[in-house]
């Protein structure tokens, strides 16, 4: 028998494949050089794209309000630009693992995107996630875009290693291919026939969240120095470039006291949390200095800011332990001190430095520091004066930084406190001597410790030091107003000094390498600091004259250390 539309009644009609997909946004809140959007649009009928927020987390994490903050307008702004697209973004509330197989569900997905995560923990919820779309027989889109470079091919080129120098690391990707061009924005014909379906409780359903709705007091909350999304970071990006003085005589800018302050060129927050593309932000800075430098080839410092990013994403890829000292086969384990109250007087702005305290102050207001005062702070906490776990310092940067980037982060401390990438541990920075250098007149303090307003820049790094009419001249006596301070910076870091070497002759004679003959017997803190680092693209972290620091241990080496370690401890009692 046959239908009236002539087709036989028992035959099914066959069925259309409709491609629904969904792009999950973690880092990388862009539509420019997003490959792993544009790839799941390709012949889609529907796009949904999400973020998913657990709220939960963020009334309970160390997060702080600033970092919130640039997060939410990050999100606002992806939002706004997904409109002009006829799009939305879809803020999911809930945990991974929970979110995604209703969605599978209740939005029939075929496909899910997102850009590739190289760190830890996100490899290990991806590859939970990947096998729940499997299972759903959903299927998954992966780029990388958040790096410039294919990090696991690094490590193969070194021999499965992770490199520990960064000059070993430059030699690496000087071999490498070409950096990957960005790809195209999505744009409207880039969606074509593709469609977001869209409900009219949106808004209520899948909206961003505020800052009240997840847990924050925002009363008396300043404005933002740093405001989120991708919008603001292409405008900083243009402006970061017009700089073409910088780079047509490559002269790394002169620091001063302005360059304490946030920049309205400054693009390390956007970085982090993927509003602008580090590969959008290379090529740029590549085809500026062919053009003013006539076609040349530039030079692998040009990109430094870039390339000590990926230097710790590398590092950090394969080992899940990057953030602790103890289990972490990298990190030269010391016995750092456990010291709550100095720990919270550093952190809180209270150790009675003012060079030290504006700079935690900036920080705490701002979320941003400039890279030599987190030089600074991080070395006062550690290996300079308080003798404080690296570890600590984390969590607080974590809390208060809105670049930090838990590779990046820890990689930064583990640095600066000379607890791995090969470090010069006989030279610190000084609380008094290199803020007086960098701002003479004393601006800065000034502006974030109004208190010390009045005093004379002849005393405003060293007030204490201050005869009793000055203070009192000032309206703020010190250990009244503001705290003395809370070491003596001169003994401290000579006793600190004398631990590094201590500890490092132990490793270095049991690892056969000879006792430390780079070590100077007067070594002292000096305001200039340890050199170069991240941040810092004119510098080489090794070279001549470095210490050179043990390869990375096995367990029973590490075992081994700590006992050397304990014993060294025990002839100081």
């Amino acid at each position: 028998t046959k239908s009236s539309h002539g087709r036989s009644a028992d035959i099914p009609a066959p069925q259309v494949m409709v491609t629904n997909t969904v792009h999950w946004f973690r880092k990388g809140l862009r539509l420019h050089d997003n490959p792993s959007l544009r790839d799941s649009i390709v012949e889609a009928d529907t796009l949904r794209c999400i973020y998913i927020l657990d709220p939960w987390f963020a009334g309970s994490s160390s997060v702080g309000i600033n970092r919130w903050r640039f997060l939410l307008q990050c999100l606002e702004d992806l939002d706004a630009n997904l409109r002009k697209l006829n799009s939305r973004l879809f803020v999911i509330r809930g945990q991974p693992t929970d979110v995604f197989p209703r969605l599978f569900k209740e939005w029939k997905i075929t496909r899910l995107s997102y850009e590739y995560d190289s760190e830890p923990f996100g490899k290990e919820r991806d590859a939970a996630i990947q096998k729940l779309a499997r299972e759903a027989g959903v299927e998954v889109t992966v780029r990388i875009s958040h790096t410039l470079y294919h990090l696991d091919k690094i490590i193969e080129m070194n021999g499965g290693q992770s490199p520990l120098t960064y000059k070993r690391f430059q030699t690496l990707i000087s071999r490498m291919d070409a950096v990957e061009t960005p790809a195209e924005t999505i744009t409207a014909d880039i969606m074509g026939r593709c469609t977001t379906p869209i409900s009219d409780d949106h808004d209520d359903r899948f909206g961003v969240p505020s800052l009240e709705e997840l847990g924050f007091d925002t009363e008396g909350l300043p404005s933002a120095v740093w405001p989120g999304g991708e919008t603001e970071a292409l405008t900083r990006l243009e402006r970061h470039l017009e700089r073409k003085a910088w780079v047509a005589n490559f002269e790394r800018p002169r620091m001063n006291a302005n360059s304490l302050l946030a920049s309205p060129t400054g693009l390390s927050p956007y970085l982090r949390f993927g509003c602008l593309s580090c590969r959008i932000f290379y090529f740029k800075l590549t085809d500026l200095y062919r053009k003013v430098k006539k076609n040349s080839a530039p030079p692998l410092s040009l990109y430094g800011q870039l390339l000590w990013r990926e230097f710790f994403y590398t590092a950090a890829t394969n080992n899940p332990r990057f953030d602790k000292m103890e289990g972490n086969p990298i990190c030269v384990q010391m016995p750092w001190d456990r010291n709550p109250q100095a720990l919270a007087k550093w952190a809180e702005g209270r150790t009675g430095f003012p060079w030290i305290d504006a700079i935690m102050t900036q920080l705490r207001q701002e979320g941003w520091i400039h890279h030599l005062a987190r030089h600074a702070v991080a070395c006062f906490l550690t290996r300079g004066d308080l003798w404080v776990s690296w570890e600590e310092g984390v969590k607080v940067f974590e809390e208060l930084l809105l670049d930090a980037d838990w590779s990046v982060n820890a990689g930064s401390w583990m640095w600066l406190s000379c607890s791995s990438f090969f470090q010069q541990f006989f030279h610190c920075y000084c609380p008094v001597g290199f803020g007086r250098r960098t701002d003479p007149n004393g601006d800065y303090i000034r502006r974030y410790l109004p208190v010390l307003r009045a005093f004379p820049a002849k005393y405003i790094y060293d007030p204490w030091n201050a005869p009793e009419s000055v203070q009192k001249l000032a309206k703020c006596m010190i250990g009244v107003h503001y705290p003395k301070p809370m070491v003596n910076h001169a003994e401290a870091s000579r006793i600190n000094i004398e631990r590094m070497k201590q500890i490092y002759q132990q490793l270095s004679c049991y690892r056969g390498l000879g006792l430390l003959a780079s070590v100077p017997s007067n070594s002292s803190c000096n305001g200039d600091g340890a050199g170069g680092g991240p941040g810092d693209s004119s510098q080489e972290v090794s070279g001549a004259g470095m210490l050179t620091c043990p390869a990375p241990l096995n367990p029973r080496e590490l075992i081994c250390c700590l006992w050397l370690l304990l014993l060294l401890m025990s002839q100081h009692v």
